[in-house]
């Protein structure tokens, strides 16, 4: 069976799930779906609450998305371990457990799905509605150092370049990307990683 993988389903791709989903599953492969906070982070980032707050909402937000997409056929699991199977990631109870990560907006689900791979030694797959990282308004192929972006958190690029998990970042909406992916296909997006 192949290595598994962590796969990031943005919350703004929430009524791609039942596609995503069902792509994710045709793929003989161990997933761990991560979720996005999508519109129920939005909704704490409206609140202005102090960061503290805010943090422990947008994840309990995170939480609220991973029981739509188990909705959808997938079964939860909330604690960190290699995915047996395919599963969608519970996150409340093991960040607050672990607690890795500071307590910012700078810190959203995209640096949450980073260090869930981290933590397993795992490639990330970060599903988005856009085509990959820009920089200047031109898309990157290749990240191999960190740069202001507005397609991830702050803290994301940082992270994952400095502690060496492979990522890369593709468009969600398009059908069939998530799947070839998971086959270990090269798929149109960003590569964040050393030049190799």
């Amino acid at each position: 069976m192949p290595a598994g993988a962590v796969v990031k389903v943005g919350g703004s791709l929430f009524s791609e799930v039942p596609r995503l989903v069902q792509e994710i599953r045709s793929v003989t492969r161990p997933v761990l779906v991560v979720p996005g906070g999508g519109q129920y982070a939005d909704l704490v980032r409206m609140l202005s609450l102090p960061e503290e707050q805010s943090h422990w909402m947008a994840i309990a937000a995170m939480e609220q998305y991973a029981w739509y997409i188990a909705v959808h056929g997938m079964e939860t699991m909330d604690g960190i371990a290699p995915p047996e199977g395919i599963r969608v990631l519970l996150p409340y109870r093991v960040m607050r457990v672990e607690d890795p990560l500071p307590h910012t907006w700078d810190v959203t689900s995209d640096s949450i799905s980073a260090w869930v791979a981290y933590r397993l030694d795992l490639p990330l797959l970060l599903l988005k509605s856009v085509d990959g990282l820009t920089r200047d308004g031109r898309l990157q192929h290749r990240v191999s150092r960190a740069f202001p972006c507005g397609e991830v958190d702050p803290y994301f690029l940082p992270f994952v370049l400095s502690r060496g998990v492979p990522v890369t970042v593709a468009n969600g909406r398009v059908a069939g990307r998530a799947a070839a992916w998971l086959r270990g296909e090269e798929v149109s997006g960003t590569v964040i990683g050393p030049e190799g």
